[in-house]
């Protein structure tokens, strides 16, 4: 027996502002951070800090390791999250972003995601949804939060 039209969202519209909850919450895939994806990032975006450009020790740095740039963790995180998002999302309106601790190449990244608030929008069919996104790494550790608010489409009446 297949479950009835209105409990179910489709992998590929993903939830429509309708389907979502305050208190709800989403968890993406997994995606771990590679050496190539670092290198290609940095050449992309000239962020070639000594931080993310050398490899092995660097004396006088406060962090250690390959660390990848925020930017590229936030990157990621979107990344993940859109498949379920696109096709019902209209436009991305803003963000506020926290770095909580370094990730670096190695790490696998998920997205755990929580609706903080819904309303409906001043033009009929659209609502907005503001969501809180942890960054978590494979040791249970978030390293980067941020809370975009997004325009979505609502079903038709």
């Amino acid at each position: 027996m297949e479950p009835s039209s209105s409990k179910v969202i489709s992998l590929e519209t993903g939830p429509w502002w309708d389907d979502l909850v305050e208190g709800g919450w989403m968890r993406s895939r997994r995606r771990t951070v590679t050496e190539a994806d670092l290198v290609q990032f940095v050449n992309l975006s000239w962020l070639n800090e000594e931080l993310f450009t050398v490899a092995g020790d660097r004396p006088g740095m406060a962090i250690q390791g390959r660390v990848v740039p925020a930017a590229l963790v936030y990157s990621f995180a979107e990344g993940l999250m859109m498949p379920s998002l696109q096709a019902a999302g209209l436009a991305f309106l803003g963000t506020t972003l926290d770095i909580k601790a370094p990730t670096r190449v190695g790490d696998t990244l998920h997205v755990q995601c929580e609706v903080i608030e819904r309303r409906t929008s001043s033009k009929p069919g659209r609502g907005l949804v503001r969501t809180r996104n942890d960054v978590v790494n494979q040791r249970g550790e978030t390293v980067l939060v941020y809370e975009p608010l997004r325009l979505m489409r609502m079903r038709a009446a």
